[in-house]
């Protein structure tokens, strides 16, 4: 969560009043139809299902001028305009839609956070020098935003809800601090972000304007109306603070390269991308730390963004390994990223960082006992994703399938090499916490299996005979019981307890079988198949 209270704090805000048929005239038209024109083929409107009823939810510039409105019914929007073309609301790809466009606005600050449906928020707080000022800003991203074929208005204040107002209410506009209230003043009450419910009571009254509540008593408001009103109008002036949140994350060190000229091979990109690791190296080494997880960025042409993380095993600093994991990524990929007309900017994001390890490993300067072993995991990981490759963690368990928890092995090797090889203990054999030394099976089933046991020592005996999957095996040998109680604390106080067996069958099959309750305790229990040992 970011709060916007400080003075020096600039938000910009950015309203898409026709995102829901700008989206489908985009994808009819093409990106640029607001430039060069577009056949007529009739107003667009779209609808959704309201009130058990059909009604347009959104409006195209043509279904506006024919005196079409939004809520009206179909079958009387169709009466009055025969030409309307009508698409079914789609929430889902107009909210694709719309983070989509929060990934292209990430160029100018990784401080994007969506509004409503329709908007955005951009923290551009020590950025809009990088770009010519605020207005020079503002005006690239209208301009841009306009070739990609979408109507949209901004504004640029101090605080949120000042910028949401302006740019919904009164167009394009930069207001400086002490010019809040002047700004706001003339503008509708709905620009506060109030329910409407509360805006018709406070027409009735004769406050339509947010000026009219500038100069009326407070008390007497917050007494009828609630404090949600005050709330709402000190926020706009900046007065109160406003917590919004990022849609995600900001990195912890990030480096970019705009170019002059798109770059689409795969080689530029890779070449671009350790020029960029490069440049983050000192960033690095000045915190004493190395990156672990990478996200490389790519901003093509035509607004699409790219994200393509990589993780390390042990942190990383060199460029050329860093430009590797993303080799091995791209590779991975196949036909996912598709260049089109080439990208325009290249972002390397460092998402997560560790402490480096420069103690000299060896005489030589380069400890490669373990390297070896770090870039397999490194690239195997980096084509097929992170999960591809895992180990097994020891957890506070006495029952076999619950003893063991499988990791990725990015983090479990990093935390293997953290230790010094000089100093690395033995290798413990991997058995349930709590339980004695005695042999594990080699291969240990997910989900023990049931099987069929015949002539059952009993009370606490092995079987004689037992039959799985549609075999018949005799017992020549048998060591046990092993008696394991029930978690009661997960599986319940009525949870039966399981007496396990290693049984050696007459051609030497070696099995791990359990019974599943004591013969006290049921009449009938159950055995099941739980590992072999060969």
């Amino acid at each position: 969560m970011l709060s916007f209270q400080n003075s020096q704090q600039r938000i910009l805000a950015l309203h898409f009043p026709k995102l829901s048929t700008d989206r489908i005239l985009r994808r009819r038209r093409g990106l640029s139809w607001r430039l060069t024109g577009h056949p007529e083929d009739g107003p667009l409107g779209i609808a959704g299902r309201r009130d058990n009823a059909m009604r347009l939810v959104a409006l195209d510039e043509g279904a506006d001028a024919a005196g079409l409105k939004r809520g009206q019914g179909l079958a009387e929007a169709r009466a009055i305009c025969p030409a309307l073309i009508v698409s079914e609301e789609d929430k889902a790809a107009d909210r694709r839609f719309h983070e989509a466009l929060a990934d292209w606005c990430d160029r100018y600050t990784p401080l994007v956070a969506l509004e409503g449906d329709d908007g955005l928020f951009l923290d551009i707080t020590g950025s809009a020098h990088l770009f010519g000022g605020e207005e020079a800003l503002l005006q690239e991203m209208l301009t841009r935003l306009l070739e990609m074929g979408l109507q949209v208005q901004g504004a640029i204040s101090k605080a949120p809800g000042l910028s949401s107002a302006l740019a919904r209410y009164a167009g394009n506009r930069i207001v400086a601090d002490e010019d809040c209230e002047t700004a706001i003043a003339p503008l509708p009450l709905s620009a506060l972000r109030i329910e409407e419910s509360l805006v018709r009571a406070l027409n009735k009254l004769g406050l339509k304007q947010v000026g009219d509540l500038l100069g009326a008593p407070r008390a007497p408001l917050a007494r009828r109306f609630g404090s949600h009103l005050l709330m709402r109008l000190d926020q706009a002036l900046g007065l109160d603070e406003e917590a919004i949140s990022p849609r995600r994350p900001v990195a912890s060190l990030s480096a970019e390269r705009r170019l002059a000229e798109p770059v689409q091979a795969e080689e530029d990109i890779l070449m671009l991308a350790g020029q960029v690791a490069e440049a983050l190296k000192p960033s690095l080494e000045a915190r004493g730390a190395g990156g672990r997880v990478f996200e490389l960025v790519l901003f093509r042409v035509d607004g699409k963004v790219f994200r393509i993380s990589a993780g390390a095993s042990r942190p990383l600093r060199d460029a050329g390994r860093i430009a590797r994991l993303f080799q091995e990524r791209l590779k991975g990929l196949h036909d996912e990223l598709d260049a089109g007309f080439g990208f325009e900017i290249l972002r390397l994001n460092v998402l997560r960082h560790e402490d480096f390890d420069t103690e000299q490993g060896d005489f030589e300067g380069d400890d490669r006992r373990h390297l070896s072993l770090g870039d397999f995991v490194d690239q195997v990981s980096a084509r097929l994703g992170p999960d591809c490759l895992q180990t097994y963690q020891l957890r506070e368990s006495h029952i076999p399938e619950r003893a063991v928890l499988p990791v990725a092995a990015l983090d479990h090797l990093s935390a293997a090499i953290a230790v010094k090889p000089s100093r690395m203990p033995e290798a413990a054999p991997l058995q349930a916490v709590g339980s004695d030394s005695r042999e594990r099976p080699l291969r240990l089933f997910t989900h023990p299996e049931p099987l069929e046991a015949f002539a059952v020592e009993v009370p606490d005996g092995p079987p004689i005979r037992f039959r799985w999957r549609r075999l018949t095996h005799q017992v020549r040998r048998a060591e046990g019981p092993e008696r394991l109680a029930a978690e009661w604390w997960l599986d319940g106080e009525t949870a039966p307890t399981r007496d396990y067996f290693r049984l050696e069958s007459e051609n030497g099959q070696r099995f791990w079988v359990y019974r599943q309750g004591l013969y006290d305790q049921l009449a009938n229990p159950r055995w099941f198949m739980h590992g072999v040992f060969a």
